[in-house]
């Protein structure tokens, strides 16, 4: 499916979203984890047309099955926040004011825990779509986190702050390559990139799984003797990404390398059967992986 703005914008008002009222639930799920916490906070959530999930008339009876018929799909975010006493870092900032009336709700879920954009002392992307990177800046175009150190992978922050990028990405994300642009140059002097496998700050190790966007990171986190997963959008659902995780995703930017991690991070997840927490999977995103036969499913923690 070729997507542009109006195709977005077409499947949100399917779904009758525009006019919804916003959801309220802002803070969604916990896990404790030694001496540290995560939460995770809800960015409202996004209206988004089928073929963001798949074009693939073998996944019908698949989404019948989880209650998916119609022409859209409205997926949750979920921000995580992490905090060990000493530091507190928020991976991906929700998507602002500028891309979905649906979401940017992150302000109320950090109210609802008393945390405030300058408590926050690291933000940490997983990669550089609107939903996660564009609620960066506040109206007035300043870093939102003003006191925060600010990261991303290397090869994605490459991608995005490459003016080409523009020329080379297909017309429905040229909007995304163009916003996430302004911000990461405005970012720039306060943005630190990493590699594959570098421990970004105690206890939190970054994974490359790319496919989704060319350079997507996904974060281990350690503390103690608790360990838990921050998938971003490297499993982007809770139903076809487990069900059927070979199978190529509308919302990938590589359908094949995408297809390629999920099913390898799948298998990781379910043999270390460790906690996860999704930036689109429900129940506020905190779960975990088991095996299905042949697949996989996944697991809430509520």
């Amino acid at each position: 499916m070729k997507f542009t703005r109006r195709t977005i914008l077409r499947g949100a008002m399917a779904a009758g979203a525009l006019s919804a009222l916003p959801r309220l639930s802002f803070a969604a799920t916990s896990l404790e984890m030694g001496t540290a916490r995560i939460d995770t906070l809800s960015d409202g959530n996004l209206v988004l047309p089928l073929g963001f999930v798949t074009d693939n008339p073998d996944a019908k009876p698949i989404l019948e099955r989880y209650g998916i018929t119609g022409d859209a799909v409205e997926p949750p975010c979920n921000v995580t926040l992490y905090r060990d006493g000493t530091n507190t870092v928020l991976f991906d900032v929700g998507s602002g004011n500028d891309f979905m009336p649906t979401a940017g709700k992150l302000t109320e879920a950090m109210d609802a825990l008393g945390v405030a954009p300058e408590d926050v002392t690291h933000v940490v992307f997983t990669h550089g779509h609107p939903d996660h990177l564009w609620g960066v800046l506040d109206d007035f175009d300043e870093p939102f986190f003003h006191n925060a150190q600010h990261m991303m992978g290397k090869t994605e922050f490459d991608y995005w702050i490459d003016p080409a990028t523009l020329d080379s990405i297909d017309d429905g994300r040229k909007t995304f390559a163009a916003g996430a642009l302004r911000r990461l140059e405005t970012l720039q002097d306060q943005i630190a990139t990493f590699g594959d496998g570098e421990e970004i700050l105690p206890g939190i190790m970054a994974q490359m799984t790319p496919g989704h966007t060319p350079g997507h990171m996904s974060y281990q986190v350690k503390n103690g003797n608790a360990q838990a997963f921050i998938i971003g959008d490297a499993i982007v659902n809770h139903y076809l990404a487990f069900a059927a995780p070979g199978m190529a995703a509308g919302s990938d930017q590589d359908p094949d390398l995408g297809a390629k991690t999920r099913t390898a991070l799948l298998d990781q997840l379910a043999s270390e059967k460790m906690p996860i927490v999704g930036f689109h999977l429900p129940e506020g995103g905190l779960g975990h992986v088991e095996r299905d036969g042949d697949a996989y499913r996944y697991v809430p923690e509520v």
